[in-house]
């Protein structure tokens, strides 16, 4: 009887060291096989998390669909007839000059975003590698010049361009759209140069280069995610915005394509159809765009976080 006493006194022993070293009674946490109830949570989280993107994957894609679906209907097919047709396209052919038109759109994209590089990577050399009295100052307010809305400014300098006979052709739009890319290009551009090791620049001063050579040579070419992000991102900016072309290329042999869809539904009716048929054609290139170079936008954006 001894024995059995104090053998079921050892088992019970052991059983509540088990208890208390996590032992077979509990869940294990340190490396062992998960909690029952901890899975089944973070199973319910991911498929709520899934649930959410599907969601909002419609609700970003559907426009996309609608458009799409549209363009290939008549008006009657869009109002209530079945079927489809590719009418739609050949009218939107012969309601605008359709080439022209993204001509136009591309030459004012590619001369702005050219004067915006060259602007904004000089100031952003500058302002990172550069020591000189209120330079905080001064980035400050150009940075400070996104707060400005587009809107207050547009009659003002359309006054200013008119004096200095620069209305007349694509000269204002694309002085138009530098001067209100510039001031995040410069602060995106800023902040990537110092990134950089000032040691860098140091020891190329040092070593006979002026600050221009260090720019062109070390700096600039360093500075290709920078570039790149702030060249698709002022890209589909440019190339979607309507009120700068509206105010300033009126002319219909200079009027980007989006001026030009505003002008097909500014009619006293409007074949939906044909309109969603130019839609495609105008959000086309910035969709190509941005899925060639997203990797180097995302790349670009994250630049110059950390040092």
């Amino acid at each position: 009887m001894a024995a059995v006493g104090i053998s079921q006194a050892q088992a019970d022993a052991s059983v509540g060291d088990g208890q208390r070293g996590g032992g077979p009674g509990r869940g294990r946490s340190d490396g062992g096989t998960p909690r029952p109830g901890g899975s089944r949570r973070w199973r319910a989280g991911t498929i709520a998390l899934v649930a959410v993107m599907c969601a909002v994957c419609a609700v970003m894609l559907y426009p996309f669909w609608f458009m799409i679906n549209t363009s290939f209907k008549t008006q009657q097919q869009f109002d209530g007839a079945p079927g489809h047709s590719v009418a739609s396209w050949s009218k939107l052919v012969d309601a605008i000059p359709v080439g022209r038109e993204l001509l136009n759109s591309v030459l004012v994209c590619v001369l702005a975003i050219i004067v915006i590089l060259a602007v904004s990577s000089l100031a952003g050399f500058a302002f990172a590698k550069l020591k000189y009295r209120f330079a905080t100052l001064v980035f400050l307010g150009i940075v400070s010049a996104m707060l400005i809305p587009i809107q207050s400014i547009m009659i003002p300098a359309y006054v200013n361009l008119a004096k200095l006979h620069l209305v007349t052709g694509y000269t204002a739009a694309v002085f138009m759209y530098a001067a209100l890319g510039t001031p995040f290009a410069t602060f995106l551009m800023t902040t990537y140069f110092r990134s950089l090791p000032d040691e860098l620049v140091e020891a190329a001063v040092v070593d006979g280069c002026g600050y221009f050579k260090t720019f062109t040579r070390i700096a600039l070419p360093l500075a290709g995610p920078a570039l790149v992000t702030v060249t698709v991102l002022q890209f589909i900016q440019i190339w979607d915005d309507l009120l700068v072309g509206l105010l300033f290329l009126q002319d219909p042999v200079q009027r980007p394509i989006t001026v030009g869809l505003a002008v097909l539904a500014s009619g006293r009716t409007t074949d939906v159809p044909v309109l969603m048929a130019g839609s495609i054609v105008s959000a086309l290139p910035a969709i190509v765009v941005y899925l060639i170079f997203q990797r180097r936008l995302v790349s670009g954006l994250t630049a110059g976080v950390t040092k």
